[in-house]
């Protein structure tokens, strides 16, 4: 009886243990601010794209999702050489949701109802291309490129994209639907391994489930390859930069430049943005050589 409870005891103590650890890897992946009251909850109450102050914000910017590990250090550099500027909101959602939500004034997170309006929106240039009219003012400060994204000791032998068509392989790719990477992958999937290539990874391995399509890819790949319900996932080469750069057991490969594409980072100022002066000053600073150093320690190519 005593080794049946004394086995019952370290089951439970095993099952404990695995669900504490359910969300070692959950984000935010960022520094919070400091508040009176910090209440984060793993799993429950976790809001990792909204950074700032949300209350009578001196700059809003909404910037494409992928960029969310430059935010700490890039609102720090632009407030010091802006100090008129204390309060600052950022949304770093994916850039198809942040345009639906500048059409139609609002966003809902859980029970969140958000109507800021942008100052400034960054996306990749096909995105902003398809509304030159919301904007006085465009800048390119920043261009990247694809990677692919795997578990540590990379398990699957996963060595370019050709690779992802394997039915044993599976995938955490991005929504072409709002995601403008997908769109851009889908064009290295065909460099790689044409059309039948991109066939086999968009729809019959969405079809058995083996290609999981993402809501919000630049949360969602990385816990899905840390929580090994992913073995690989093409990404921009700063976001495996990234989970490596702070400690993740995850690897990047590296995508050779004849299967790459090149993807252009635009600022835009809104000809609405309530916030004018402080616009015009974040557009300036974006392209200093400033905000650029801050990209580059990011990964981010700003030649």
């Amino acid at each position: 009886m005593k080794k049946i409870l004394t086995a019952i005891l370290l089951v439970n103590i095993f099952i404990l243990t695995a669900q504490a650890q359910d969300h070692r890897f959950d984000p935010p992946w960022n520094t919070p601010p400091a508040s009176a009251v910090p209440f984060t909850v793993a799993g429950v109450d976790n809001v990792p794209d909204l950074f700032g102050d949300i209350n009578n914000p001196d700059l809003v910017v909404f910037f494409g999702g992928n960029q969310f590990m430059v935010i700490d250090d890039l609102i720090a550099a632009f407030k010091k050489a802006y100090p008129a500027y204390k309060k600052v909101f950022v949304e770093t959602l994916p850039p198809g949701i942040l345009a639906k939500q500048i059409e139609g004034g609002s966003i809902t997170i859980g029970n969140m109802r958000i109507d800021l309006k942008p100052d400034v929106y960054t996306a990749g240039k096909n995105r902003i291309d398809q509304t030159p009219e919301w904007f006085s003012r465009t800048e390119v400060y920043g261009k990247n490129r694809l990677a692919i994204m795997v578990q540590k000791g990379n398990p699957k032998n996963i060595k370019g994209l050709a690779d992802l068509g394997r039915m044993d392989v599976r995938i955490s790719m991005p929504n072409p639907a709002w995601e403008g990477i997908g769109k851009r992958i889908e064009e290295a999937y065909v460099k790689a391994g044409g059309e039948a290539l991109q066939k086999v990874i968009m729809e019959t391995k969405v079809k058995d489930s083996s290609t999981y399509l993402t809501q919000i890819h630049h949360r969602q790949t990385p816990m899905r390859i840390l929580y090994n319900q992913s073995d690989a996932a093409p990404v921009w080469y700063t976001e495996a930069f990234y989970q490596e750069m702070i400690g993740h057991p995850v690897e990047m490969i590296e995508i050779p430049a004849n299967e790459n594409i090149e993807a252009i980072s635009v600022a835009g100022m809104l000809k609405a943005a309530p916030h004018q002066q402080a616009a015009k000053d974040f557009m300036d600073f974006m392209v200093s050589a400033a905000g650029k150093a801050v990209y580059k320690k990011y990964g981010f190519i700003t030649e």
